[in-house]
């Protein structure tokens, strides 16, 4: 298949991004989407972190989605419109993992506030990496964990944004056979990829991950949802679509 020009470009400032990440230290802690109350939070991580990524497996194995599923439709919609399409599902996935956030923080913050801690004293620990061990006994261990795992862990990739590719994929190709990995039998897009995402949504929900750990599983929901929300959108207009 036909690499095709934006789905080139991006993969080539997916490399360059990764390489300066190697030689720079912290640029990922610059790049990488934080918790928006967290001292190393920038406005420039909406965007940013779509172009940063954990590993090699993790660049790779994104990388490869984008050209495989992005370049059928960069071929109908055109580089603009693909461009646009792609970012706005990185930016809305980036928004509802940190809306997400919010929630699991603000759900340990004001229990903390209720026990007596001041705002100002909440931060001031959390600031210097620290948290009171008392904490732990104070707050459900669960509530515990994704309050500090909210405050406390970056994200990125350009996961969500694949995601919303691989649903307008789905809505344009319906019949297209695809496998997972661990289950190689081929199975339709139609079916395939809202399998795939009620699997990530099902993880987000339990913290049990079959994709493994340290994943961002609302992002890739986020993702999936602003994708089928833009097809229903130009299906609607009749725009964008296979005739």
């Amino acid at each position: 298949m036909q690499i095709t020009p934006a789905i080139k470009h991006l993969i080539i400032a997916n490399v360059v991004f990764f390489i300066i990440a190697v030689f720079v230290p912290n640029f990922q802690g610059l790049t990488a989407i934080w918790f928006f109350e967290n001292p190393n939070f920038h406005w420039w991580q909406f965007i940013s972190h779509m172009f940063m990524h954990g590993g090699t497996t993790h660049l790779i194995f994104n990388m490869f989605a984008l050209w495989s599923f992005g370049s059928p439709l960069e071929q109908i919609w055109g580089s603009n419109r693909f461009l646009f399409f792609y970012f706005a599902c990185g930016l809305g996935a980036a928004l509802i993992h940190s809306g997400v956030n919010y929630y699991y923080f603000q759900e340990g913050f004001s229990l903390l506030l209720k026990e007596g801690y001041s705002s100002q004293e909440i931060f001031e620990i959390l600031e210097k990496g620290k948290y009171y061990t008392a904490w732990e006994t104070m707050l459900p261990a669960e509530t515990f964990q994704n309050m500090m795992s909210a405050y406390n862990t970056p994200a990125v990739g350009a996961s969500g944004a694949v995601y919303g590719i691989l649903v307008a994929f789905g809505m344009l190709f319906p019949n297209a056979e695809l496998m997972l990995i661990f289950f190689p039998v081929p199975i339709k897009a139609k079916y395939f990829i809202p399998i795939l995402v009620g699997l990530d949504l099902f993880s987000g929900i339990t913290g049990f991950s079959i994709f493994g750990g340290n994943i961002a599983h609302f992002a890739h929901v986020g993702g999936a949802l602003i994708g089928f929300i833009l097809m229903w959108i130009w299906r609607k207009k009749n725009r964008f679509f296979v005739s």
